[in-house]
Parts: structure tokens; sequence; C-alpha cells
């Protein structure tokens, strides 16, 4: 296993100064930072091997296309579908779930019908479903959390009815860090016949996941959060259900036939949702990443990350008085999300970044988390891999010293 200092070495950006300080990134649940191997990869497509994919017969075009269908057996793999027809790719998980809420509510949702979504949710996972829901005249109820972040569970088999279509639930809440069980709530809904779409974003990237294993019908991630390029993301669903789903969008490379004035059939799965010319680019990137990533023992990943979040915690509560974190459960992500009684997000913000280091202040896009707790804003520290002990304390100590110049 790599040392933390080589580890560190494989990403420039980490060697960067920010007001004359080195900087301290603690901002990986917004975007994670890109090894040298990602950034090389994609530099030299551009410069060696650029060429529009599933078109061309020419070399580049062909050797193109065979590193991006390279790059679909890497998520299949890394995720363990069942094929790669399960797997297409996106340009992030805002589109992979956007995708799934309009063409799933085309066919499946009806107004009196109702779609299930929880509290915790990222506005990702929640504006399509309320769009969804306006289109059809269906009914969006909502699994809230209690107060420590824990989902209501016990309240969940009372959300659903028969007429429920559609379950939508994160792994990992971007706020609470709360990692919610998946396996109870795939179960309720399928005891109804009911899909379930997992946003996965904040959960690949902090624990292993088998889709078939957990049963779920739809899971969707954006390549940025695993250390990955922007711009990329991928929709898993069972093949079941991407079969009889109409396309999402229509254009080149998702359709079989084209004939006037309405004869277009469409392509095969996968590329039956891959309308235009994709991110070619960005999802060998993303291969990229899933082999850097996957070159770590996932087990000592887990114990550096989880090991930084205790010592965050620890040092947040015990050393700034009037410290509030909110997401307490056990088992949660490296996420440590605070407000400070006296002092204001943006203000706290503002002053640890004069100082090198860089957090996240404001809604997290999930605005109806805020609204729970009776805030319009917070602090969030996120941890990545490539983050030390030694940032940890810098940042704490950033943090208080903040806090003594507000008050």
């Amino acid at each position: 296993m790599k040392s933390i200092a080589a580890i560190r070495s494989d990403f420039p950006i980490l060697s960067a100064t920010v007001n004359g300080k080195p900087l301290v990134y603690l901002d990986t649940a917004a975007t994670a930072q890109k090894p040298e191997a990602v950034i090389r990869t994609v530099d030299e497509l551009h410069r060696t091997m650029n060429a529009n994919i599933h078109r061309g017969i020419h070399y580049m075009a062909e050797e193109t296309t065979a590193r991006y269908e390279q790059a679909r057996e890497r998520v299949r793999a890394m995720l363990n579908a069942a094929s790669t027809r399960e797997i297409v790719f996106t340009s992030g998980a805002t589109q992979s779930v956007n995708l799934v809420a309009s063409s799933f509510a085309e066919k499946h949702i009806h107004a009196g019908d109702n779609i299930l979504i929880t509290e915790m949710e990222h506005h990702s996972d929640l504006v399509p479903w309320q769009l969804a829901a306006l289109r059809t005249g269906a009914e969006l109820r909502v699994l809230p959390f209690d107060d420590a972040g824990a989902l209501r569970l016990d309240l969940l088999p009372g959300l659903i009815d028969e007429r429920t279509r559609i379950v939508a639930v994160t792994q990992a809440s971007n706020v609470l860090g709360t990692m919610p069980d998946l396996p109870t709530v795939i179960a309720t809904a399928h005891a109804h016949d009911i899909p379930v779409l997992v946003d996965g974003c904040q959960g690949i990237v902090h624990a292993a996941t088998d889709v078939q294993a957990l049963d779920c019908d739809f899971y969707a991630f954006s390549g940025h959060k695993l250390y990955g390029p922007t711009g990329i993301g991928v929709l898993y669903g069972k093949e079941r259900w991407l079969e009889e789903l109409p396309p999402y969008m229509g254009g080149g490379d998702m359709v079989g036939t084209v004939t006037l004035p309405m004869g277009t059939t469409y392509a095969e799965l996968p590329l039956k949702f891959e309308a235009g010319t994709s991110n070619y680019v960005g999802a060998i990137g993303l291969g990229a990443a899933i082999d850097y990533f996957q070159s770590l023992d996932p087990d000592w990943i887990q114990r550096h990350e989880n090991a930084l979040l205790e010592q965050a915690t620890t040092l947040l509560q015990n050393d700034i008085e009037g410290l509030r974190i909110y997401g307490t459960v056990s088992g949660k992500s490296p996420i440590v999300s605070f407000t400070v009684e006296g002092t204001h997000p943006a203000d706290i913000g503002m002053i640890v970044d004069k100082l090198g280091v860089a957090i996240r202040t404001g809604t997290h896009c999930a605005e109806p988390v805020m609204t729970h707790y009776g805030l319009t804003a917070m602090c969030r520290l996120s941890i990545g891999l490539y983050n030390t002990a030694e940032e940890i304390d810098i940042a704490t100590a950033a943090v208080k010293r903040a806090v003594a110049m507000l008050r």
C-alpha cells in the first residue's frame, strides 16, 4: 500500500498555495481532486487520439471507441452490474436522475400516483421528481429524518401504498454523512413491486457498491466525485427497466434506422440513452480514475477516512464553544457539517480561506435539510483519501481562529 505522502504526490493540485498558505482542501464532497493518471489520460486523448466514437472507421475513431467501451466495462465491473448493457454514460448524476424521472414518469406515473423521496436528498435527486410530479399530477411523498440525521424507517411502510410508483433515496447524505439502511428501503419497496433509484454520488467513493447484491433498480453517480473528470456520469439500470423505458433524448447514435415521417427505431442498449456525441474523453478519464481508485487498498481508505472524521469531529466539538455538528449517526461518510452560535457560515468560510483552508458553506444543494434544522446555511468539511491528520489540525485551528475573530 502506498504511503499517504506518495498518494498526495499523485495529485498535482495539492502542492498549490492559497493566499500564501499551503492548500488544505476539505471540499471533496463537492468535487474530488484529480490524480496525475486522470489528468495525463485526458491530455493524451486531446493531443493524440481525439475522434468521435461509434461513427468513423479510421484508426483514431476505432481506437477511441474501443477505449470508451473499455471504460464502460470498468464501470460495470466496479458496480458488479450484470452487463454493460446496463451502464449508460451521462453528463453526471443530475442527468442520470432526470433521465429516469422523465422516461419512467412518461410510461409509469399518472395522476393519483405517488413518488417517494427522502428529506435528505440532494436537489439533483429531488427537483427532477418534483418536475415529474407536476407533469403527471402525482403526489410527492417525503420520508423524514430525525435530528440525529437518521432516516425514519419506522415511517416507511405507512408512506408506501398501491399507488406508489418509485422510491428515490441517497446512498449517503452530502450534508449529514448519513448512510441509510438501503437493504431495508429496497426490500420494503420491492415487497410492493416498487422500483428504487439510489443516488450514489457520495456513497460510491466511500463504500463498496454491488448493485446486484443491493438489488436496486437504478443507481446514479458523477465521475468528478470519484476523482475523475467533470461532465461525465453513470446511470446503472436493470436491463428489463432500460429495455421498456422510452428514450430520454433523440439524436445521433441512439437510433437504429431513421425514415420519414415517423419510422425511427432505436439502438440497442445502452446506446438508446446516449444521444449525440457522448463525453468520450470524460468516460475514458473516468475509467482511469477507477483504475487509480481501485489500485489502493479499500480497507486502508476506509480506516484512513474514518480516523480523520473522528479527529475532526472531536477537535471541533471540544475546542469550539457553541459549535453544533449535524448528522451524528454512526457509520456515516467522512463529512462534518456544523454551525457555530453567534457566527454566519459564510463568514467562517471566507476567513478560513484566507488561511488556505477550503471548506464549503451554504445550503449544499440540500435546502430541505437546512429547513429541518431551521437554518439557512451550514459549514461543511468533507474528507478525501488524500487528506492528512495535519490538515485536520490546521483546518480546525483555522475555524477556531475565525470564530474568535467573529465573536
